[in-house]
């Protein structure tokens, strides 16, 4: 990929040389108050360039930064709050504290598996 990449700035680069060449010609730009610049044109279309790509490109920059700001705001922000949710250490469950631990609650079944009566959810059988 990075062969490409150099590849194409080469030939780029030769366009503009050729171009350059071939257009050595000075133009006269009219300026204020009736004065007359003779100019290069290769150099008038670089001035040209700069004039349209440097304020857009400080812009991108510009926008750039503002995404990169808001972004590790945003990383920070994550890890505080998960720094504040993560659970305090808590000590190691003793094997004692396991055998001593209540059983789970035991539901009796809505229908007598012995006499399959229905009997309402709470009713004590007698």
């Amino acid at each position: 990929m990075q062969f490409l990449r150099t590849l194409i700035w080469v030939l780029l680069a030769g366009i503009v040389v050729a171009f350059s060449i071939n257009n050595w010609v000075t133009v006269p730009v009219r300026l204020w108050a009736g004065l007359i610049a003779d100019i290069n044109l290769p150099l008038l279309l670089a001035i040209a360039f700069a004039i349209g790509f440097i304020p857009l490109y400080l812009v991108h920059a510009a926008g750039q930064w503002r995404l990169k700001s808001r972004l590790s705001n945003a990383e920070r922000a994550l890890a505080d709050l998960r720094a504040a949710t993560q659970p305090s250490e808590v000590p190691a469950i003793e094997a004692d504290a396991v055998d001593a631990a209540p059983a789970p609650p035991v539901y009796e079944p809505l229908v007598d598996p012995i006499t399959p009566e229905a009997r309402p959810f709470g009713e004590v059988k007698p």
